[in-house]
């Protein structure tokens, strides 16, 4: 039989490489940052190479990390999902997903109930920290992603499809001067997500608007935070139909009657070996049954 590297030092290295610290890594392996760093370092023995470029803040794979981590972390979460479904109650299958806070706190959560009634034994591990479709296979089994479109190299199913709604606050249309008119732009700061560059540029094209410019763009990485600042008057954020209508929230308005469709869509995306695996399927089939209807 083959000499292997201790176990640990895998796990060791698939935590620091997925999470870029070592501290972090610790934290999440319980251990102290010098015995995860021994771990570490025992590894790279055993191979006769370094693994990591090694920053002040951070650890990041080199190429020999990157081509370690791709052929064995799928392997570990493999293993550790057979050895939980061997000491758990019932039989339980686990799917890691990526998926973006607004999407999973509006439209994905509210339905998860009638996911665990048709299938107990699916469990979802929840990662929102972005760039999921680059992590498939690495920590991601599937993601739920928001995009222009997908490369074809990986299997993808759209969800739905949207118009650009600009949303702003109430008191913009209750005022005494009320914001009525596309060409207001110009006094207003624009809110425009970092997944979604584009939204504004759509919509100011369809108006007719090619030449006015907002007193501003500020980017935001958090649609619920978009919607909390149009709320409060900061500006009037761009984003789809579902967003506004999902967060029926009263303090919230659509301006303009313009009827822009979104170059952006939600797409569940994995790789297409992924689809062998129990839980995806599961997941996949579910989820378009429940929440495609809007693809068409």
């Amino acid at each position: 039989m083959r000499r292997l590297p201790p176990l640990t030092a895998i796990e060791a290295f698939v935590a620091v490489a997925r999470l870029g610290s070592v501290k972090l890594a610790a934290q999440e392996l319980a251990l102290s940052a010098p015995a995860l760093s021994r771990r570490v370092q025992t590894l790279e023995r055993f191979l006769g190479r370094p693994l990591f470029d090694r920053r002040h803040q951070a650890m990041v794979p080199n190429s020999d990390g990157d081509r370690l981590l791709a052929q064995i972390a799928p392997v570990l979460d493999q293993l550790s999902d057979a050895v939980e479904s061997m000491t758990s109650a019932v039989d339980v299958v686990r799917l890691r997903l990526g998926v973006l806070p607004l999407f999973a706190s509006q439209r994905l959560f509210p339905r998860l109930a009638e996911l665990r009634a048709t299938h107990p034994e699916l469990h979802l591990d929840i990662d929102t920290a972005g760039h999921g479709v680059a992590r498939l296979g690495e920590g991601l089994d599937a993601v739920i992603a928001l995009a222009r479109d997908i490369d074809p190299a990986l299997y993808a199913q759209r969800l739905d499809r949207n118009m650009v709604y600009v949303i702003g606050s109430r008191t913009l249309v209750e005022r005494p001067d009320p914001i009525t008119r596309p060409e207001q732009l110009a006094t207003l700061t624009a809110l425009v997500h970092r997944d979604m560059p584009d939204t504004f540029a759509a919509w100011r094209e369809a108006a007719g608007l090619a030449d006015i410019e907002p007193m501003a763009v500020d980017h935001f990485d958090s649609g619920a935070l978009m919607l909390e600042a149009a709320a409060q008057g900061l500006g009037i954020a761009f984003m789809h139909e579902s967003h506004f209508q999902d967060a029926a929230d009263p303090r919230l308005v659509k301006l303009f009657d313009i009827e822009v469709v979104s170059p952006y869509s939600y797409w569940f995306v994995c790789r297409p070996r992924a689809l062998q695996l129990k839980p995806v399927r599961i997941f996949r089939d579910w989820l378009i049954d429940t929440l495609g209807s809007n693809a068409v």
